[in-house]
């Protein structure tokens, strides 16, 4: 078929924003590389950076509430509010008949996100979490290989990360707005565990607390059907970013930052050494955008790499580790 025919063809998603911070303007520069797909709308709580945002990435509608933006002719909205909204959004959204994609985590817990899943089955629109490093070609490519020349049987995933870099200000350092680095960083280390591992059995959790009560250093260990972890997450502290998956017949290392894949190495217990790397365009927000409008475009309703069963187990997950070092939030 002809380019420009296939082109005349493409359904073209319009996008709506909610919440023009770090995560969306990379989503946003990342929309540029995605073919068929423009942002058109957004909405945030201050004027000021809603605005300079729009001015950024061209964005020809400002909306001033949130019902607002459900008012456009937008076709999926990307929540990336701080994740004390992410549950109430995402279901407004659903209900005014979007799709949406909500950036990590979900949902402040596996309760909230049930009630956001029973909305997506209700209003028959695609839910996604955005959860952006299967759809990475290093990731993509790292899994062709093992199933070419494997390692043996995952049995053991080690990943973690602290950062003492985030500014007294930042989100994460506040409770009321489903914050510590458990709820910031540990959905990427939940997820690892969960891809390699399979479903989870127990979590054994320990962690440091700020005086705002977030944790300011977790260490959780899971046990899964296929394996254990020992994950960890930090504000306070600084930590690699690497990443390490264990068979009985050699080991991977996912070089930093693990989650967004560049480079792996990986060592077979016979003494051989492969190098995979596999830079990725543009944010690497464009492949999971871009995996999320060939599901609107086909009618899809789940996506089947970030299944609702991966987002519930990964909010399971997240909120046994933090309840257990004694994290709670207003909200529960």
């Amino acid at each position: 078929m002809d380019p420009l025919e296939t082109e005349a063809k493409l359904q073209f998603i319009r996008w709506g924003v909610a919440g023009p911070g770090r995560a969306a303007a990379r989503f946003a520069e990342g929309l540029d590389a995605v073919v068929g797909a423009w942002l058109t709308a957004v909405w945030g709580r201050n004027p000021d950076k809603t605005h300079a945002f729009a001015q950024r990435f061209r964005v020809d509608t400002i909306c001033d509430t949130f019902d607002q933006l459900l008012s456009t002719a937008v076709d999926a909205v990307y929540v990336a509010t701080h994740p004390d909204t992410h549950a109430e959004l995402c279901m407004r959204a659903l209900a005014a008949g979007k799709h949406v994609m909500c950036e990590k985590p979900a949902a402040l817990n596996e309760r909230q996100l049930k009630k956001v899943l029973k909305a997506a089955a209700r209003y028959d629109r695609l839910f996604m979490e955005a959860m952006k490093p299967p759809f990475f070609p290093l990731y993509t490519q790292l899994r062709e290989h093992l199933g070419i020349d494997p390692v043996g049987n995952i049995g053991f995933v080690r990943a973690g990360h602290a950062d003492a870099t985030l500014a007294p200000d930042y989100p994460l350092h506040f409770r009321e707005l489903g914050g510590g680095s458990i709820m910031g960083i540990g959905p990427y280390e939940a997820f690892l565990a969960l891809d390699w591992l399979g479903p989870l059995k127990r979590v054994q959790s320990m962690g440091r607390l700020s005086a705002g009560g977030v944790d300011n250093f977790a260490l959780f260990q899971t046990e899964h059907e296929r394996g254990m972890a020992q994950l960890h997450t930090g504000l306070d502290m600084l930590s690699r970013g690497d990443a390490l998956l264990c068979g009985e017949r050699g080991y991977v290392t996912i070089h930093e930052n693990w989650w967004n894949p560049v480079r792996a190495t990986v060592r077979y217990i016979d003494g051989r050494i492969v190098e995979l790397d596999a830079p990725f365009q543009s944010t690497g927000f464009n492949y999971e955008t871009d995996h999320f409008c060939e599901l609107v475009r086909w009618g899809k309703r789940e996506s089947p790499i970030i299944t609702h069963a991966r987002s519930l187990g990964m909010a399971r997950l997240l909120e046994a580790a933090r309840k257990q070092i004694g994290v709670r939030f207003p909200q529960e």
